[in-house]
């Protein structure tokens, strides 16, 4: 179910990505920026970072972004710099399904994350 964007999308993004085992938090290129273990970056906050949108950009399995972006641009856009590696540009600044954004937020940790801790996830 769609909902207006809460008061700090960043806020709900942060509680998203930190409730993941071994997930860690730390500015990157001056935006929050979550990782696995520190090391492997699954999710990043774009607040107006490269245009006028507050969104985030993360991590996707082959065919997500070009399928969710050709479904719904409105909400979805090939990001800078790592569009062309698949990831996944997600708005915020606009309606936002929470529940969808939690399972992009998981699908983009399972991308990056090893088997061990994907294992703790699913299980």
């Amino acid at each position: 179910m769609e909902s207006d964007p809460p008061a700090d999308p960043l806020t709900e993004l942060r509680r998203l990505c930190l409730a993941l085992p071994e997930s860690t938090e730390r500015i990157s290129h001056g935006e929050p920026t979550w990782f696995v273990r520190d090391r492997k970056v699954f999710v990043t906050y774009a607040d107006r970072h490269h245009d006028d949108r507050l969104a985030f950009w993360c991590a996707a399995g082959p065919g997500v972004q070009e399928a969710l972006v050709a479904a719904d641009p409105a909400r979805f856009f090939r990001p800078s710099y790592v569009g062309g590696r698949g990831w996944l540009g997600v708005y915020l600044d606009v309606p936002v399904d929470w529940t969808e954004i939690a399972e992009i937020v998981a699908d983009a940790y399972r991308a990056i994350a090893p088997k061990k801790l994907i294992a703790r996830l699913d299980g």
